[in-house]
């Protein structure tokens, strides 16, 4: 990174030297220097200051827009829904709850994509007529089980 990228990058980031020098953890003279050039930026510290600006997420193209808020502690998506780490971790328990009713009122629910650009599935030496996948019934889990139940004996 060129010095003068470096300061005005610097600046947009950080309101003072020594506001700057805690973040970085290096003494306020460190930093100064940096920014009059009389030293080189420790490449480290150019790394950091990047993550930094790019709002602390991963340098690729799938968190683009995303970015994280110090001030509140939250993940801001690119169309500005904030998301605070005791909801995204909720999300995992949602999930577990979803999975243990469809279990327990035997939902098996595949929907049928419609806008599948791969070929229907090779089964046994030719192409399926069409997309398996269907909602289960409840009686048409019992015929299976039935059906199962008899070939294990």
């Amino acid at each position: 990174m060129l010095h003068e990228s470096f300061v005005k990058l610097f600046w947009l980031h950080f309101d003072s030297v020594p506001e700057a020098a805690a973040w970085f953890h290096v003494n306020p003279v460190t930093v100064r220097r940096w920014l009059s050039g009389w030293m080189d930026v420790n490449p480290m510290a150019e790394k950091l200051l990047i993550i930094r600006a790019r709002g602390y997420m991963p340098d690729d193209t799938r968190w683009t827009g995303f970015r994280i808020d110090e001030d509140y502690a939250v993940i801001v998506t690119p169309t500005g829904r904030r998301f605070s780490p005791k909801e995204l971790d909720s999300w995992a328990e949602r999930v577990d709850e979803y999975h243990a009713l469809k279990r327990m009122y035997e939902l098996d629910y595949i929907p049928v994509r419609s806008n599948v650009v791969t070929p229907l599935p090779f089964r046994g030496g030719r192409r399926a007529k069409e997309v398996q996948g269907d909602t289960v019934t409840k009686e048409k889990k019992k015929e299976y089980r039935k059906i199962r139940a008899k070939r294990n004996k």
